[in-house]
């Protein structure tokens, strides 16, 4: 009995003196960063570091200890429990340990043995002034491995052990000189401060196939290089891009089927994909190949976001027509490029909406006044009836999250509009039909270059002065347009050629007029033009707008029987 006593003291001399020779490094002090330090500059810090010290790009002799180590730094100073667990205790898991002396975290006093969380020494805080000072000591714990891994832990107490060296019971003892361990783990699992989401074969199909969202990725297994560093780059740039992205990831060993099916599998570093559409509308992964840093990956995910929004010049585009019943979206600002969040959308609403954008100098911008716009960015919209609808003007951008959250509200809200005009117009048009009439355009400056531009060979133009001259032509060549064209696809379907029919307010664009005729017509209330605008010729029709008569006129400019005479100069609408 006095010898398994001795071997107890032996032990534990042994063991506190291995403790008070190993203390464990400061993660403040491995990090580089204040005791007050925010989350965003220890993971700053972590990031830097990790990449000097990581294994695969540093070859120097003590490069992977020290990398081991600033990982066990940023994984206590990243969890909010961890932290606070060691500022008040000097120890992560909460259980105070021996700092070489007493006092100091939260009226306990510890000490810890061998690398963080290795060997752990813990006393009450009324104990330790009785073990070999003043009093008599009740209870010891100690715990030995990584607290975050299962390890071996004993207790024992005075009073269990002078109670063996007198023949009293032997619970302590065992615990003590028999070793009786108790094997357990500590979860301690890290509270992320940005979630990534675990995908797995069927979330995949669900979520991330042709569903329109860019998402970022990260492969790993269970020997993986690098996981630690490329998981934090990860949430990082998915904090910073939330909103237009979505970030996920897959562990291969319990996905090896997706991982196997996509080309994901990691060797033995964990990889980094974007779920891509800017090579087309079908999306593809693409292996991210750049630095391990935040910058880069982030300038790769934007550059991989969708591009279905055409970027248009506001002067000479037509948003009025449309050969595709869908609605239109545009959005003016004084961007260069597509905006991030306008790319974004596009992706998302790609199969509901026809996206544009323009660059605009200011609301100052003739253009952006004719459209009615007051301030910027702004989003007007063309129902797919042709009907202009101001969406929003003077967005204001909190975040990348609430700006795409904002705007996607609207644009659902202009579909539910698009589809009511498309109920009312469907009754409408029936009506129409019956009548054998249609609604013709109104030429402006905005929709001249698909109505009347280059690539249109023919334009006839029903110029008015009056509601009743407007009326009456819009009534005739709505009826011949049918007829025509039916004539025109019999005799030149070989060459392609094509007629537009539109209206002209001859009060507001005299200067149009005048660019046929220097007085412009002005004696004519209402008159047909035949405009060629590859060759810049045209012709006039000032006789009596008859249905025969026209129909006439019209046949005649058709088969190139028509005198046509040169323009005074190119047309131009205001």
């Amino acid at each position: 009995m006095i010898f398994r006593f001795c071997l107890g003291i032996i032990l534990f001399a042994s063991f506190f003196s291995l403790a008070l020779e190993a203390k464990s490094a400061d993660p403040y002090k491995v990090l580089g960063v204040d005791r007050k330090a925010s989350q965003r500059e220890i993971q700053k810090a972590f990031h830097k570091l990790s990449l000097q010290y990581h294994p695969d790009k540093n070859k120097n002799k003590g490069a992977q200890e020290k990398f081991a180590e600033i990982n066990n730094a940023y994984e206590i100073l990243s969890d909010e429990e961890k932290r606070k667990n060691y500022d008040l205790y000097g120890d992560e898991t909460g259980r105070p340990s021996f700092d070489a002396g007493p006092g100091g975290h939260g009226g306990y006093t510890h000490f810890t043995g061998g690398h963080q969380g290795n060997s752990h020494f813990n006393f009450r805080p009324d104990e330790w002034q009785r073990t070999g000072h003043q009093g008599n000591s009740k209870s010891f714990s100690f715990s030995f491995g990584n607290p975050s891994a299962s390890g071996s832990s004993f207790n024992f107490g005075f009073d269990d052990i002078f109670s063996n060296f007198f023949g009293g019971a032997t619970k302590g003892w065992n615990n003590f000189g028999g070793f009786g361990s108790s094997t357990g783990s500590q979860s301690g699992s890290r509270t992320s401060p940005y979630s990534i989401q675990a995908i797995n074969s069927k979330s995949f199909k669900n979520e991330i196939i042709d569903k329109g969202v860019t998402w970022l990725l990260l492969s790993y297994g269970p020997s993986s290089k690098g996981y630690n560093v490329l998981q934090s780059i990860v949430e990082e740039v998915g904090r910073s891009l939330e909103g237009a992205i979505k970030v996920g990831s897959i562990n291969c060993q319990d996905e090896k089927s997706l991982c196997k099916e996509f080309g994901l599998s990691p060797s033995n570093s964990a990889r980094v994909f974007v779920y891509s559409y800017r090579a087309s509308d079908k999306g593809s992964l693409i292996e991210y190949g750049g630095e391990w840093e935040a910058k880069s990956l982030k300038t790769f995910c934007q550059n991989q976001l969708p591009r279905f929004s055409k970027r248009v010049d506001l002067g000479r585009f037509d948003f009025s027509s449309s050969t595709e019943n869908l609605p239109r979206v545009l959005l003016l600002s004084t961007k260069k490029d597509t905006p991030v969040i306008w790319r974004a959308l596009s992706g998302l609403y790609r199969k509901r909406f026809i996206f544009y954008d323009a660059e605009v100098n200011g609301v100052s911008d003739p253009s952006v006044k004719r459209l009615g716009v007051d301030a910027l960015p702004a989003v007007v919209g063309w129902l797919s009836n042709g009907e202009k609808q101001i969406v929003k003007t003077g967005i204001t951008v909190k975040n990348l999250k609430s700006a795409v959250d904002e705007l996607s509200v609207l644009l659902d809200n202009f579909e539910k509009k698009n589809k009511k005009a498309a109920s009312s117009r469907g009754t409408r048009g029936q009506e129409t039909e019956s009548e054998g009439k249609k609604q013709l355009p109104l030429l402006t400056a905005s929709n001249l270059d698909t109505l009347c531009g280059e690539r249109t060979p023919v334009c006839i133009i029903g110029v008015f002065r009056s509601s009743k001259g407007r009326e009456k032509l819009e009534s005739i060549l709505s009826s011949v347009s049918q007829k025509s064209l039916t004539r025109r696809q019999n005799q030149m379907s070989s060459s392609g050629v094509s007629v537009s029919y539109s209206l002209l307010d001859a009060n507001k664009q005299a200067a149009f007029l005048n660019s046929f005729d220097k007085y412009g017509f002005k004696s004519t209330d209402k008159l047909l033009v035949a405009y060629k605008p590859r060759k810049g010729k045209f012709a006039a029709f000032t006789n009596e707008m008859t249905m025969e008569e026209v129909e006439r006129f019209i046949s005649s400019v058709l088969n190139g029987d028509v005198q046509f005479s040169k323009t005074r100069q190119k047309p131009v609408l205001k």
